[in-house]
């Protein structure tokens, strides 16, 4: 949509101890986090002797076919799927970024975002970086690293990160997993058949086959070899603060987190807001996809019917050709189209996961009006976005974010809605199910877990 949240990247490995053949398993378990990045895409595998990989800009059935699938081999692969939200979108930060070090070649996949990557640049001045991502400054850094050892330049490296980052990393012989001292972003381990998977969310485990162990835990280390699963905590002095958004938008239904079902809290969303802001309405209709399930549930609590209103083109995707201002101005069509005799004449009850800008919604608002909705109400399963992200979600400055420059009642105004509603903070941490202090809520109450520096402060929070 032209006015959502873009996504966090999507990271996948495995590690086989009797196959040689990987590529095509990490090629399905990228495709099932296709929604969490659609810029790039990569795969590496291992076979223990040398790297094979590709790399390339598009999405993953783009990128990847039969015949360069099968020229990758090896019993370890890594693989990636981008949304920028550090560096630009272009070829060279395509990911798995790899790197030669003292301990052997190293393949690394990041999910996240660094908020101290210019400090970590000027660790290394003479380093011919090829990329302008943060994700290579973690690979630079541990190549480049004292240690003896390369499990020790891993730690060394991450104890000077800061930010969100959960990893997979992989050497000639080693699949390791790595999540953050604080776990912003999810990562979780399966088992598969005689094979050890690591993946962003569960569905990719679900894809070929794996099941479902655990999550890595917050400041966790997963090293897996020819001698199995082995973990360390390499940090866990500070909270957790997993992202609130993943529950909310981000991460696909069918996958699990800290023991919650995506699908199931995203449908409580929906039972609090009819709750808290109900409406006079003939039907609820959704923005699809993300928006169906807040819209079940608030169908259920308030026993108004459940209709598709809107119907997304699944097949539009995100492109490179930049569209023509005509084509700017037609906006939201290209992916939502009304259906006119299930709205016609109605008063409805349109629900959303977020607003950000406020422009799409405006757009849908205006398309439901001129197919004939007598009355358009706006429910959001999100508190108001009042401030930037800075842990890997690319959102726009606070001047941008309409929740922090206008009143609900102004927004609705904007939005040309018959009425507005927000869920609360409170429904919202009820709804996931985990204590407040387990989540990251800073887009929501501008508590940030993780320091800022002034100067990225100033980028987004006070830039007009």
């Amino acid at each position: 949509m032209l006015d959502k949240m873009k996504e966090a990247c999507g990271v996948f490995g495995i590690y086989s101890f009797d196959g040689d053949n990987l590529a095509k398993p990490v090629y399905y378990g990228l495709f099932s986090l296709q929604h969490r990045g659609q810029e790039s895409a990569g795969i590496y595998t291992s076979d223990g002797k040398q790297f094979s990989g590709n790399v390339g800009m598009g999405l993953v059935n783009v990128v990847f076919n039969e015949e360069n699938l099968n020229d990758l081999k090896g019993h370890l692969a890594i693989g990636h799927v981008r949304y920028s939200t550090t560096g630009s979108s272009v070829i060279a930060n395509a990911q798995p970024i790899v790197v030669e070090s003292p301990y052997g070649p190293l393949a690394l996949a990041h999910n996240g975002n660094l908020i101290n990557t210019d400090e970590l640049r000027q660790e290394l001045p003479d380093y011919k970086f090829k990329s302008t991502t943060d994700s290579e400054v973690i690979a630079a850094l541990i190549a480049n690293s004292a240690e003896a050892t390369f499990e020790g330049a891993l730690v060394s490296t991450l104890k000077k990160c800061r930010g969100a980052f959960s990893l997979v990393i992989m050497t000639l012989d080693k699949l390791i997993g790595v999540r953050d001292p604080n776990g912003v972003r999810p990562l979780s381990i399966g088992r598969m058949d005689n094979a050890y998977v690591i993946s962003s969310e569960t569905c990719g485990l679900d894809v070929v086959g794996a099941d479902f162990i655990r999550d890595v835990t917050n400041g966790e280390m997963v090293i897996i070899d020819k001698n199995g699963l082995q973990s360390k905590t390499w940090n866990r002095g500070e909270r957790e603060a997993l992202c609130v958004f993943e529950f909310i938008y981000f991460a696909r239904p069918d996958s699990l987190v800290a023991g919650r079902s995506f699908h199931d809290v995203r449908v409580h969303l929906g039972k609090y807001l009819a709750k808290e802001q109900p409406a006079e309405a003939e039907m609820i209709i959704a923005v699809p996809d993300s928006g169906i399930p807040a819209s079940m549930g608030y169908a259920a609590e308030a026993e108004i019917p459940y209709s598709e209103g809107l119907i997304k083109n699944r097949y539009i995707g995100r492109t490179f050709i930049q569209p023509t201002q005509t084509m700017r101005d037609i906006g939201v069509k290209m992916k939502l189209n009304p259906i006119r005799d299930a709205i016609r004449g109605r008063k409805i009850v349109v629900i959303d996961d977020s607003i950000v800008r406020g422009t799409t919604s405006r757009q849908i608002v205006r398309l439901l009006r001129d197919q004939g909705a007598r009355e358009v109400h706006f429910r959001v399963s999100s508190p108001p976005i009042t401030c930037p992200c800075f842990y890997g979600i690319d959102m726009p400055t606070r001047s941008e974010l309409i929740a922090a420059n206008l009143s609900i009642d102004g927004i609705k105004k904007y939005l040309e809605a018959d009425s507005l509603g927000y869920l609360s903070l409170q429904s919202l941490v009820k709804a996931v199910n985990l204590p407040k202090e387990r989540l990251c809520l800073a887009c929501l109450n501008g508590e940030y877990p993780i320091k800022v520096p002034e100067r990225m402060q100033s980028l987004k929070l006070f830039f007009k």
